[in-house]
């Protein structure tokens, strides 16, 4: 290999090691570190003060141990060795406290964002509050919107600048339903509901994921978010009363069944009991309801 090549080699190294770290920072324009509403900001904030916190502390130790092994080199006759010094009280309160101090200061940062966003914790915002109840099924989806009168799967609609109140449960194991752009994830447990506020700032489509194994299908148990306009919204709900499927005993007996890769759904009606039904039913498929035997996986009728 000449000198020519082997130089354009190494330089083609060099790129790509400088190349890798910025792929990795592009993957989280989409992630936690691209909020688009002001829980996923507090969090971010909450996130950088940390790790600003935590340098503090990291980075004179690396310095203070690198300075610390070229002082002591062997080569350097004016380091001397104190085989008789075992104490310092100066340095021991030093190496304490500090440490003290910043543990401190994390946890109080801690205890305050704790509250400050705390899931049931309801958000103000420029719209009318909007309600969604949420049922992870074997793997898909399904929100119910009880002021409107509709439900989706797989597809959550919502409009910019609106408080939005999930109430969530499981129709089968344990999930988390987690919307990294706009914030905090919560878990989904059968017989019980748990609470989340969100709220978008930016108009948008953003990826909602299970953030929890949960068998066979979880890896394609996602959901897209769309933030649109209030005018927008009212149009959709308009558009999905219009929608031929209702969501009644026998559609949601088809849903509570095991599949995966599930396509977007909408129905224009639902029964209003039909949350009431999962979360007193514990998860299964509700006894006021007609049920059909569990299948084995597959693609969604």
């Amino acid at each position: 290999m000449t000198a020519r090549n082997l130089s354009n080699s190494k330089a083609r190294r060099s790129w790509g090691f400088l190349a890798f770290p910025l792929l990795a920072l592009a993957g989280c324009s989409h992630g936690v570190l691209d909020p688009q509403g002001p829980v996923g900001e507090n969090e971010k904030l909450i996130l950088f003060d940390a790790t600003a916190i935590m340098l503090a502390v990291v980075i004179p130790v690396i310095l203070c141990t690198l300075a610390f092994a070229w002082w002591f080199r062997a080569k350097n006759r004016r380091a001397h060795r104190r085989p008789d010094w075992e104490y310092s009280g100066r340095i021991e309160f030093v190496t304490w406290s500090i440490p003290a101090l910043i543990v401190l200061f994390l946890g109080g940062i801690a205890w305050i964002s704790s509250h400050d966003l705390d899931p049931p914790k309801r958000l103000t915002g420029a719209g009318a509050p909007i309600e969604v109840q949420v049922v992870s099924l074997d793997w898909k989806w399904l929100f119910i919107y009880p002021q409107e009168h509709i439900a989706t799967v797989n597809q959550l609609v919502i409009p910019v600048g609106a408080p939005v109140h999930f109430t969530l449960t499981s129709a089968s194991v344990m999930n988390s339903f987690f919307v990294p752009q706009l914030g905090s994830q919560i878990y989904t447990m059968a017989g019980m509901t748990t609470h989340l506020n969100l709220l978008a700032s930016h108009p948008g489509t953003y990826a909602g994921i299970s953030a929890q194994f949960s068998g066979d299908g979880f890896s394609d148990m996602q959901f897209d978010v769309r933030a649109v306009p209030a005018g927008e919204f009212s149009t959709w709900v308009a558009g999905t009363h219009d929608a031929a499927q209702r969501l009644d005993a026998e559609q949601y007996a088809r849903l509570a069944a095991p599949s995966v890769r599930n396509a977007q759904m909408a129905f224009g009606q639902v029964s209003p009991d039909l949350f009431d039904a999962v979360v007193h039913g514990k998860g299964t498929v509700p006894t006021s309801l007609s049920a059909s035997p569990r299948q084995d996986p597959g693609t969604n009728p």
